[in-house]
């Protein structure tokens, strides 16, 4: 019997702790590399990934009453052409997750600005070449990211609200051509994303 209140009494003392500290986000992204690089010694100009839009959910920690939080941003496979001067000459697929540590300014009005910055990640599959005759390949690869944006909180709203962030990460990738190394083409996205959060 006291082992059971005892037992009862973590578990009531744990969802007290972490009561409204967890908060998923549903949004939706504009991923838009703003990179462009020179690859194949100059010979191949202009080399940048498009723009493309997905579903990005979130998962968001709150250090209990401190301004600070923890998101990380997921995402469906994006699918990007790579272009040389207009031309595509590849494509592929990858996965964005990307880790913030943010710092929320807590104030009297439903909007709650907050700052971030954190790491992301490049991890590319499915790279297809479209120059007969040779194949492409992309590494994974890691860089900073930073983030702003702004929540908002309606009147009369329980746990969920609105959102609107902006991302940048430094990021680029080794390319190879034939498994020869060619260069490394720089990513460097500006994720815009807007969307719906509910903290639980």
């Amino acid at each position: 019997m006291l082992k059971k209140t005892l037992v009862l009494a973590l578990l009531a003392a744990s969802s007290a702790t972490f009561a409204g500290n967890w908060q998923v986000k549903v949004g939706v992204s504009d991923i838009a590399p703003s990179g462009e690089s020179n690859l194949a010694n100059d010979t191949i100009k202009n080399v940048k990934a498009s723009n493309q839009v997905a579903f990005t959910p979130s998962i968001e920690y709150f250090f209990d009453n401190t301004p600070f939080s923890a998101e990380l941003l997921l995402a469906n496979p994006v699918s990007h052409d790579v272009k040389s001067e207009g031309v595509k000459i590849a494509s592929l697929k990858q996965l964005p997750p990307t880790l913030t540590v943010k710092y929320n300014f807590k104030n009297s009005t439903r909007f709650t600005p907050y700052v971030g910055i954190g790491a992301t990640a490049f991890l590319p599959w499915d790279v297809k070449s479209k120059l007969p005759g040779t194949k492409i390949s992309a590494d994974n690869a890691f860089g900073v990211a930073g983030q702003v944006g702004v929540s908002y909180k309606p009147k009369d709203a329980q746990n969920w609200g609105l959102y609107f962030d902006v991302r940048y990460a430094d990021i680029s990738t080794d390319i190879k051509v034939d498994g020869t190394k060619q260069g490394s083409l720089d990513i460097n996205p500006v994720v815009y994303t807007i969307g719906y959060s509910y903290r639980f």
